[in-house]
């Protein structure tokens, strides 16, 4: 059984195209989506759409909350709060209220069993989804953040964009990256896979070209509220 987890789309339509259809090219069985598929991002209508198409399992990111009701002190920095509210009002301007129900509905955490292998997927921690835990982080935090909600053949989340495969105390620990806006410095779509067979686990990190200008042109054409900087960390893949 081969498995496909994506997330953090953010409203990155063309991308979420490019790695959906690399998936149907690689023959998976299922796709997975954990989160963020919205916010920031110049297609939020048709990324949901194209989400919801799959008619699969999907749970919530940060983003798919600040959809819902707004980004709050503490969250992010000061001085981006403002700008990243008028940003959630744009995305927001663009989708239906059944869209936000949809939102605001979803879970947060996927367990499963496949094939005798069990895998824990969340967003950013079991407890929250606004967490970061970097690929750097130490064993001891990994285990205290990621892996103490339940015992687990494989964990993967989500939420930093940045990508990897770490292995601790015989398990598995992935992050998928993200869909829309890489963060690691390779302008590619990035997605995770499980294979599954006869309790052989393989995995793997995928990353996906897609037309970074015309996402540009798009952001720009839609008139986004921060369209110059989300050009140069789409760009970039990075935030610096």
């Amino acid at each position: 059984m081969k498995l496909a987890f994506i997330s953090d789309i953010h409203g990155n339509a063309v991308a979420l195209e490019a790695v959906l259809e690399d998936v149907r090219n690689k023959s998976v069985d299922r796709i997975y989506v954990l989160g963020d598929i919205c916010y920031r991002g110049p297609d939020p209508k048709r990324s949901l759409e194209r989400v919801r198409s799959l008619q699969t399992e999907v749970i919530k990111g940060n983003a798919d909350e600040w959809v819902v009701r707004g980004i709050r002190p503490g969250e992010v920095p000061e001085q981006a709060i403002d700008m990243m509210n008028r940003e959630r009002d744009w995305t927001l301007s663009r989708l239906d209220p059944q869209d936000v129900d949809y939102l605001n509905q979803l879970p947060t955490e996927l367990k499963l069993q496949i094939e005798g292998v069990s895998i824990s997927a969340f967003h950013a921690t079991p407890d929250s989804l606004f967490e970061v835990i970097p690929p750097y982080a130490d064993d001891e935090e990994i285990k205290a953040k990621l892996m103490s909600a339940s015992v687990t053949d494989v964990y993967v989340y989500a939420h930093i964009h940045k990508p990897y495969i770490r292995y601790l105390d015989g398990k598995v620990v992935i992050n998928t990256g993200s869909v829309g806006l890489p963060f690691d410095g390779m302008t590619k779509a990035s997605y995770a896979i499980v294979e599954v067979e006869k309790g052989r686990i393989r995995t793997s990190v995928e990353r996906v070209c897609f037309p970074i200008d015309e996402v540009i042109r798009q952001y720009e054409e839609a008139q986004y509220p921060n369209s110059v900087m989300m050009a140069k960390i789409i760009r970039n893949a990075s935030v610096k």
